[in-house]
């Protein structure tokens, strides 16, 4: 009799064992997922950095005297590019001042019939809403993957496998954009 408890509980602990394997590589896996999902976020951010220079070299030639909104942009492309992934809400404030500042730049070529006819600025345009439309998909990617990967952290018995090999819950990507955050202001006159 005490043979067949003695198998009992060695299939009992094989099992849990098992489920145990299974549920660690599983969090291994929704990691992997999150690192992958940041780092498409990376790919198109540095793309959209990389466009910034030409954007604003072009706009300049027909605006100069926004001096001003030119450094702002230059030096927060800086700022974005320095920022790295390790340091994920700083970057996060800082592209959304970045995106915030190139709306501005879109806004004042407005104000200039023959910038919205160049071609290159036409181009440029093009290209900018492209990649925010990437980089809306790569956030849209990186938070699902995010959330999977909380919400096994976050359950039992997941939760009791990852505490034991440290996996943590992550952060979501979410960028605000300066504009957002100001209260509009009403008068009636």
């Amino acid at each position: 009799m005490t043979v067949l408890v003695l198998i009992g509980v060695l299939v009992f602990l094989a099992v849990l064992f098992g489920y145990g394997v299974s549920l660690y590589n599983r969090l291994v896996s929704l990691r992997q997922a999150v690192q992958e999902g940041w780092s498409g976020i990376d790919v198109q951010l540095k793309r959209r950095s990389n466009l910034v220079p030409n954007l604003v070299e072009t706009v300049k030639g027909y605006a100069a005297h926004e001096k001003k909104l030119f450094e702002e942009v230059t030096e927060l492309r800086a700022k974005t590019s320095a920022a790295g992934p390790e340091n994920a809400p700083q970057r996060q404030e800082l592209e959304g001042q970045l995106s915030t500042a190139l709306m501005r730049i879109i806004a004042v070529s407005e104000a200039y019939p023959e910038l919205q006819a160049d071609k290159t600025f036409i181009e440029l345009q093009t290209a900018l809403t492209e990649l925010e439309n990437q980089i809306q998909m790569a956030r849209r990617y990186y938070n699902g993957t995010v959330r999977e990967l909380n919400i096994a952290v976050q359950s039992f018995p997941d939760n009791i496998v990852a505490g034991s090999f440290g996996f943590a819950e992550c952060s979501y990507y979410e960028v605000e954009h300066v504009i957002d955050r100001q209260t509009p202001s009403v008068k009636f006159d």
